[in-house]
């Protein structure tokens, strides 16, 4: 039974989870996170889910954009790396390859030969008006770059989508809107497709929950750090047969902007709370991630970021940091590497459930 989400507060614990078997997906941010977490800790998973999101590293491709960093880098997650003017502007996937490729011999990654053997989905709107498909297809160009065989890959660029993830949900939005909640209605549940792939030979989904969605702290994963501008409650779906001890493998789902449980829109750099929006916890109840686990079980890790605009941290639309904003140094961003603090929390939350 699912359990409701303003139950008790609890602390993340070690289920008998399958070493190396952990997957991660996201929409837009969650979907530039996933890639830089799939890439900083490729050891520990089989594969990835990217809806709308760009490669590694892809708010660098160029630095001369502006005389100062944090300027050059929003500018290049703007202009390059969502909606880039032309499909010459955007990102270079070859270049971010080798770039990822340095970072792993530096340490700052692991090994991209980890890589090779994953399974990647892919998915661009055929009418997503805020990260261009251009820009997509680049993330899979980066992937075979990196030796992953194009028989690994699943890309799909031929549905009439706005940016959304997409279920089968008749009260979600029409297929081709691009506005918050950013949960579409295509008549399929896309996380399913995601788990599938990553996943050969799964069951179909539970037509009824058997187990519990926990909420957890998450303040001590990023030692409650406001620089994190993550929220204080995490939340994962326990099937009931992991309780009860069965061997297991995670999923962390990643929302994207505007999708955290406590998403406030943000006016003059103050939360409007007057006026927050009502879908806040829509991503790890309704996107189908946790049936689809319960059948198979999986559990399924919903990290949770939170809005910020103060002078130490810009972002309002509690985006998970794919440009550098949480740098301690803006002219050494380390957003994409094992040490970033945001990669460092959810993957502390990962090896505390056993991954």
């Amino acid at each position: 039974m699912l359990v409701d989400t303003d139950a008790k507060v609890v602390s993340l614990k070690r289920y008998k989870v399958l070493k190396g078997q952990s997957s991660v997906s996201g929409l837009s941010s969650g979907a530039f996170m996933t890639v830089q977490l799939h890439l900083a800790h490729s050891s520990s998973f089989v594969g990835a889910g990217v809806i709308a999101g760009g490669p590694f590293r892809c708010a660098e491709s160029f630095r001369a954009a502006s005389a100062l960093a944090e300027d050059a880098y929003v500018q290049n997650a703007l202009y390059i790396c969502m909606n880039p003017l032309i499909p010459q502007t955007g990102p270079d996937a070859r270049h971010l390859a080798k770039v990822a490729k340095a970072c792993a011999e530096a340490g700052e990654i692991d090994p991209v030969q980890h890589l090779k053997d994953q399974r990647i989905y892919i998915f661009t709107g055929k009418t997503d008006e805020v990260v261009y498909s251009d820009v997509v297809k680049r993330t899979k160009q980066f992937y075979q770059a990196l030796d992953v065989p194009l028989s690994n890959i699943r890309y799909h660029d031929h549905v009439e989508a706005g940016h959304s993830i997409i279920t089968d949900n008749p009260e979600d939005s029409p297929l081709p809107t691009n506005q918050p909640p950013y949960i579409n209605n295509g008549g399929f549940m896309q996380s399913h497709d995601i788990l599938d792939h990553i996943y050969e030979g799964l069951k179909p989904a539970s037509d009824k929950l058997s187990g519990r969605l926990i909420r957890f702290d998450q303040t001590p994963f990023f030692d409650g750090d406001k620089r994190a501008s993550m929220s204080s409650f995490g939340y994962a779906y326990i099937p009931a047969a992991v309780e009860a001890g069965a061997p297991a493998r995670v999923h962390i789902a990643l929302h994207g902007c505007k999708q955290g449980y406590n998403y406030v829109n943000y006016v003059n750099g103050r939360p409007d709370t007057q006026n927050s929006v009502p879908y806040g916890n829509r991503y790890f109840t309704t996107t189908g991630y946790n049936h689809k686990a319960d059948s198979n079980n999986i559990i399924v890790l919903y990290p949770q970021a939170q809005g910020t605009d103060d002078g130490e941290t810009q972002n309002p639309d509690g985006c998970w940091d794919w440009w550098g904003y949480t740098s301690a140094n803006p002219n050494q961003p380390d957003y994409y590497s094992k040490q970033a603090i945001q990669i460092r929390a959810i993957h502390g939350m990962l090896s505390a459930l056993g991954g």
